[in-house]
């Protein structure tokens, strides 16, 4: 039932996390209570579904297996829903304030002040898809314009549901790494302003408000679950998804807080290779993976900050276990719900089945028949065509 998972080659890296408080000071609770306070009051907020996998828990032998699914979310299709526009948003809420010369409160932009001013403030970001989509959406939301760059491999889908809500897309030679480069570039000679997901020397604040958005969805699933879950598998990218979840679960649960497992492509591994490394460190993306969501080659320092503290394994998963694991959710097992996961969806997905039935790796991760795993079902169907080959090919 499980033979492509139990030979799959997945990789794993022990650390040991080092002591600090990043997880209260990098991102605070003060941080977290601003973006839920704000995204909350949006019109369309619903809180995503937190579903158990009941059946494939006990086929892989573990005590539960919960899934977060930020398909739903703002009708957008993923958890980046939460972090962009909120970061767009608090971009112009800085420069109003400063253009303007005081402060400028988030529930003025957001009921419709300001609509000249903020015509004049051009929001540019690079993304794979998600973050690009909520950008495009927060901006036109608060009535900024907006430039999305994009790498060759970004499917024209993608692309195509950015122009929808109204941004200017630019399609640019290279990868994702490449496309940050040129936006970091046009945004300077333009006078433009950047509203990246990652961090870098003397850029912060958005990827702070980034993850303080994401820091929503991490409040429902807490307020969901009963007692904290032993094991998470969380995506890897950047990091800014791993750290928000890392940073408000500890911020939660304090000791109690669970164990910590980052999940990436082998394809790009960037967040690995910083574990092995000891630091931040870039790989170069050769080969697009399929989970294009996490196709990144250089991390986040800021959610680095968190992760060496709070996280102690990291793992690399194979392409091959991709499709099966969209399998899984979209055809579950028994009385399992049947879930819309996209391609980036299921890395968590299909790492914790791979452990679970690889005995090395399962006594490694310390999963036992008492484990309760909590997993980021990041993303529904972002690019229906691609996911509706995907399920076609592996259903044949």
């Amino acid at each position: 039932m499980f033979q492509e998972f139990s030979r799959a080659h997945v990789a794993h890296v022990s650390t040991s996390p080092l002591p600090g408080d990043a997880s209260e000071t990098v991102l605070t609770r003060l941080d977290f209570a601003a973006a839920v306070s704000e995204i909350s009051a949006w019109d369309g907020y619903a809180r995503t579904p937190l579903h158990r996998l009941n059946s494939l828990a006990r086929a892989v032998q573990l005590g539960g297996i919960h899934y977060k699914d930020e398909g739903p979310r703002f009708g957008l299709g993923s958890f980046k829903a939460l972090g962009g526009a909120y970061a767009g948003l608090r971009v112009l809420q800085r420069q109003l304030s400063k253009r303007l010369g005081r402060d400028i409160a988030v529930e003025e932009i957001r009921t419709g002040g300001y609509a000249d001013e903020i015509a004049a403030i051009t929001l540019v970001s690079a993304t794979d898809g998600n973050h690009g989509r909520s950008l495009s959406w927060g901006a036109r939301m608060f009535g900024a314009p907006c430039r999305i760059y994009i790498h060759s491999e970004v499917s024209e889908g993608r692309a195509e549901a950015m122009r929808d809500l109204g941004a200017i897309v630019e399609r640019i030679d290279g990868d994702y790494d490449e496309s940050v480069a040129r936006a970091r570039q046009d945004a300077v000679d333009n006078g433009w302003f950047v509203v990246s997901d990652t961090s870098w020397e003397g850029y912060s604040q958005p990827p702070k408000d980034v993850m303080s958005g994401y820091g929503v969805m991490v409040g429902e699933i807490v307020d969901d679950l009963v007692q904290a879950p032993t094991h998470v598998f969380v995506q890897g990218g950047v990091g800014g998804l791993a750290g928000a979840v890392a940073a408000g679960l500890r911020q939660h649960w304090g000791q109690g807080s669970p164990r910590l497992v980052v999940v990436e492509p082998e394809l790009a591994s960037c967040l690995f290779e910083s574990a092995k490394a000891g630091a931040p460190t870039t790989v170069a993306v050769e080969k697009e993976t399929l989970m294009a969501g996490l196709s990144c080659g250089k991390p986040s320092e800021l959610a680095w900050s968190i992760l060496r503290e709070e996280v102690g394994d990291f793992l690399t998963i194979p392409e091959s276990l991709v499709e099966p694991a969209m399998m899984l959710a979209g055809r579950p097992m028994g009385e399992d719900p049947a879930i819309v996961a996209g391609e980036s969806a299921v890395a968590g997905l299909a790492a914790v089945v791979a452990a679970a039935v690889q005995e090395p790796l399962r006594r490694d991760l310390g999963l036992t028949s008492e484990s309760q795993v909590l997993l980021i079902g990041s993303e529904g169907a972002t690019d229906q065509e691609i996911y509706d080959r995907i399920m076609s090919r592996t259903a044949a």
